[in-house]
Parts: C-alpha cells; structure tokens; sequence
C-alpha cells in the first residue's frame, strides 16, 4: 500500500487525524515534526528561535528524504513541508498526498491557546494564519486529495482518507 501523507496548514488536524487513520489500519504513524524534534532534541519553538526556519527546513527535508521511503506508513508533515517541491515529489513517489484545509477562522480557534508556533507568534495571530495560507495554498492545491476539516469531525476524516485512499489503491 502507498503511503498516506497528511499536510495542511498548522492546526488543520494532520496528528490528530494521522492517529486516528494508522489506528483504523494498524500501521505506523510518522510524524516529521516529531522526528525533526528528536534529532535536534529541542521543540519546534527553540529550534526556531535558536538555529532559525533555514536550519528547521533543512532538516525537514533530510526527514522526508528518510521517511518517504517508508512503505504502509501514514506520514504527517509539517505544514511548511509542500514550499519544497523537491518534498512533494519525495513523498508523492511512494505516498498519496492528503491536504487538510480548516479556514483561517477554525484555525485561529484551534491554536488560540497555542504559543508554540513560532511562525505565528508575531502581530496577529489571525493576520498571520490568512497571509501564510496565500503563501502556501497553490502548493496545497498540487495535492492529491484535499479534505476538508472545517465540515468533518477527525473521525469522519479519517474515514473519508482511508475510504479514498483503499479505493485508490484496488485500481492499482
């Protein structure tokens, strides 16, 4: 089975929805950002602030180089993963990619409590979800399959995935 590949804005839902579909199938979860924090044995947080976004993405990168030649694993990438098209194609070679949309306003309700996003910390919090989403929506939108958290509980979207993704995967 391919891979399944969450990505999506932060706060879309792409951890809690990656647990729940490796739960529904019994495979792995992968989570870049987990392993990115292992290698740097620092959060998010300070490997921003201590070694700054260029030192991040370029772990980010040898992670997904590593992880996108798993097989039957479902892998949840950051956010900012999709800027690198060299990623894209990585995960796409062995995975089918899920977009996780929330509109600004779900997100800014889902991470109003949440100061560990370092891209967000910054001015407004609202301000700087809708100007980082027009950065990156053209590189969601290269998905495979977007889903849409705003109108579908975690678990009906993990439903929908995996009905997807096992549909896709009998015509293979």
């Amino acid at each position: 089975m391919k891979n399944i590949v969450l990505t999506g804005f932060m706060g879309s839902g792409k951890t809690t929805i990656g647990r729940l579909v490796a739960e529904k199938l019994n495979i792995d979860l992968v989570d870049t950002d987990s392993e990115i924090i292992k290698e740097f044995k620092l959060t998010i947080d300070q490997i921003f602030e201590i070694h700054g976004e260029k030192k991040f993405r370029e772990c980010e990168k040898r992670v997904i180089e590593r992880v996108s030649k798993l097989e039957n694993v479902v892998i949840s990438t950051g956010g900012g993963v999709v800027l690198d098209p060299e990623n894209v194609n990585l995960l796409r070679k062995n995975g089918v990619i899920y977009f996780l949309y929330a509109s600004p306003e779900n997100i800014l309700k889902r991470l109003k409590d949440d100061n560990t996003r370092p891209l967000l910390k910054n001015g407004d919090k609202l301000s700087n979800i809708i100007r980082l989403m027009n950065i990156r929506m053209p590189f969601y939108k290269n998905c495979d399959f977007e889903i849409n958290t705003d109108i579908l509980s975690p678990e009906l979207a993990a439903e929908k995935i995996i009905s997807i993704h096992m549909a896709k995967e009998s015509k293979r």
